[in-house]
């Protein structure tokens, strides 16, 4: 297997001590003082890396003299820098971080805190009600409530906490300076999103996280003039890798401002390296052709994506100068997209890459810290494919069917220690060899790994069929107007499933598609036209029999994948389905 050689770092405090080393006055944090109105140069503060590295060292030294019985350090907030201040600062300082999604309701935010008995919270004014009624009714272990965003009679001022840990740094006490973490223990306590039950805790180690951070740097070349936009939120594990990468190769994390200005932030920060899911990734297509569209140039952008394709294969590249204009569109920067979090259509991918741009996709789970599998500069000619395993990591598939689509299992370090005080659950994912049982149906073709589906979601007939729901919903979300889908099996009365749809439309879009304002009747009958196209190419046991058109958003993960199970609960009790195929 090919790969670049690197220098590899086994802890986080070498992590963090290399990169001030190697990038003491570069700034590893971008942001906003202030919103700026359309027109304006925006108003930028940078952090450096020495003056990072200083505020987890004096953090880390006033949690270090903090009387605690099991260094548990909870967080939530949105995405901001003092978020991976107290990240590094706890991990570095042998502490265990719990990262809290800024996206739970109160009552899981405080099962959260409860279950993972954290002792030391830091949070933002948006939680100050909840973190006030764990407080006043004792609901946890919590000795410590620090505000990022001041104090008061009930809560610690951050930048107070911090300011006293510099006092007693300076005052002689460089105790937290000579700790040196086991790198096997686990240090983070993540909490699955729970997408289909009810979330798990999983333990990683910093041995799991770096080894695939530095697979990562074996497989793509990176510089120290990256640059990217923090979109994922940060208690997300694929985030946190980027992050991490970020402190390795001497980049800058920028923050973005909200998803409606990804477009102007990318621009403004002069982005290279884009991560984000599928649905950023198409909505920022969508938008760049449209733009195209409106100004009379589809026939010549579709004429010259075919002439620079040719070019390419004689090994003459110039689709970043003809495709200019577009590539300005996003900043002028882009060098490297990376798709991750959830599939993402292939066709998608082609287009983004026949615009001149570097598009990699990549497969993962938080209990893989995260990535298995990703595309590579290396091995990056299999459309469709997340790519092959990382160098340390071993893929099969098991309990393969005639195609050869089978769970995909994987074995390296970076998979987790197990799920916190369960171990009934993480015996039936990690097998007496090491293998970690993904739950995920793939298929290895060439030494690329291609995913099908999860085996819980496969729909099974009586006739012994198995439908996929990913494989449908794919061709569907790429259908102009739609903006997510969701494939479900229909119980019938003689006891099998028919195949049904439920279809989120966007009225925008879809008044466009048009012509006028349309009823939900016009749509509908669009929806049905369009599904009916599908069906027809496809055998009969895959045709989709039912369908239910809305505008009403489904029900997600706080990183936008549809809660399956959940949702078909919903549809299946409160719809009645018409059949009409």
């Amino acid at each position: 297997m090919k790969y670049y050689e690197i220098e590899e770092v086994k802890s986080y405090k070498e992590l963090l001590t290399r990169s001030v080393k190697l990038y003491k006055d570069q700034p590893v944090f971008r942001f906003k003082v202030e919103k700026n109105k359309k027109g304006e140069k925006p108003n930028i503060k940078d952090i450096t890396y020495g003056e990072f590295n200083d505020e987890v060292t004096y953090l880390g030294t006033k949690l270090n003299n903090l009387e605690l019985s099991n260094n548990r350090i909870g967080v939530i907030a949105k995405d901001r820098y003092e978020w991976l201040s107290v990240y590094m600062s706890t991990i570095i300082g042998d502490k265990i971080i719990v990262p809290i999604d800024k996206g739970l309701p109160n009552n899981e935010i405080i099962s959260l805190c409860q279950r993972s008995s954290v002792e030391v919270i830091f949070f933002e004014n948006k939680y100050k009600d909840v973190m006030k009624k764990i407080k006043d009714e004792k609901l946890s272990n919590i000795k410590y409530f620090i505000n990022f965003d001041g104090g008061d009679e009930e809560f610690i001022d951050y930048n107070d906490f911090v300011s006293e840990g510099e006092k007693i740094f300076d005052s002689g006490d460089k105790s937290y300076l000579d700790i040196e973490a086991n790198t096997e223990e686990m240090r983070l306590m993540i909490f699955t999103s729970g997408t289909t039950s009810k979330s798990k805790a999983v333990m990683l180690s910093q041995s799991n996280i770096l080894s695939d951070l530095m697979d990562i740097n074996r497989l793509i070349k990176f510089n120290e003039r990256e640059s990217t936009l923090a979109l994922l939120p940060f208690h997300h594990t694929l985030q946190a890798i980027l992050n991490l990468l970020m402190f390795y190769i001497g980049g800058s994390i920028c923050f973005c401002d909200g998803l409606k200005y990804i477009q102007q932030n990318l621009c403004e920060y002069e982005i290279t390296l884009f991560i984000g899911v599928p649905l950023i990734i198409e909505s920022i297509y969508k938008r760049i052709m449209k733009e195209v569209d409106k100004q009379g140039k589809t026939k010549l952008v579709k004429n010259m994506r075919y002439i620079t394709d040719v070019l390419d294969r004689l090994h003459i590249h110039i689709k970043k100068k003809i495709f200019k204009s577009i590539h300005d569109a996003l900043g002028g920067h882009v060098r490297i997209i990376v798709s991750g979090a959830a599939s993402i259509e292939p066709k998608l991918l082609k287009e983004f890459e026949s615009l001149g741009f570097t598009v990699y996709q990549g497969y993962g789970l938080t209990e893989t810290s995260p990535v298995i599998a990703v595309e590579n500069d290396f091995y990056h000619d299999k459309k469709g494919s997340v790519g092959k395993p990382l160098p340390c990591v071993d893929v099969k598939i098991i309990d393969q069917d005639e195609k050869g689509v089978g769970e995909i299992i994987s074995k390296g370090p970076n998979n987790m220690i197990g799920y916190y005080e369960n171990e009934e659950a993480t015996k039936e994912c990690i097998d007496e060899e090491g293998y970690f049982h993904t739950g995920d149906l793939g298929y290895i073709e060439d030494g690329y790994l291609f995913i099908t589906g999860r085996k819980k979601n496969v729909i099974v007939q009586k006739n012994g069929k198995n439908i996929y729901p990913e494989e449908l919903e794919t061709l569907i979300d790429h259908l102009p107007g739609v903006k997510q889908s969701l494939i479900y099996g229909k119980p019938t009365l003689d006891n099998d499933l028919d195949i049904a749809v439920k279809i989120v439309y966007n009225k925008e879009e879809m008044k466009e598609i048009i012509g006028y304002e349309p009823k939900e009747k016009d749509i509908h009958d669009y929806m049905k036209k369009k599904i009916k196209d599908i069906n027809d190419n496809m055998p009969i046991y895959k045709h989709i029999r039912d369908i239910i058109v809305t505008e009403e958003d489904m029900i997600l993960t706080t990183t936008g994948k549809v809660k399956r199970h959940e949702e078909i609960a919903k549809i299946l009790g409160k719809w009645t389905l018409c059949k009409f195929f």
